[in-house]
């Protein structure tokens, strides 16, 4: 009996974990489609946000080391990589 209450116990807490990463993803996604957004109404209005906090990711894009400064923009902020492409492509 013992067993099989720990057994439930480990699906209960594999259910509520598999929920949660499901709940952060759907969260991730919002967060990307407003950022995109933003970006857009920026670029509408003719605003420009240099970056001086990514001196590595602006150097290596003047050294034509595209992928190099995605990887150093994503290590930077965390972006994933969809968002610092696009962002690395709008700063070069």
């Amino acid at each position: 009996m013992e067993i099989t209450g720990l057994f439930f116990l480990a699906a209960l807490m594999i259910a509520s974990f598999a929920g949660l990463e499901s709940k952060l993803g759907r969260t991730d996604r919002q967060i990307a489609r407003v950022e995109l957004k933003l970006d857009l109404i920026l670029d509408h209005l003719g605003l420009h946000q240099d970056d001086p906090h990514f001196p590595e990711v602006t150097a290596l894009l003047r050294e034509g080391k595209k992928i190099q400064a995605i990887k150093a923009y994503r290590e930077a902020t965390g972006a994933g990589l969809r968002e610092a492409k696009e962002t690395v492509e709008r700063m070069g």
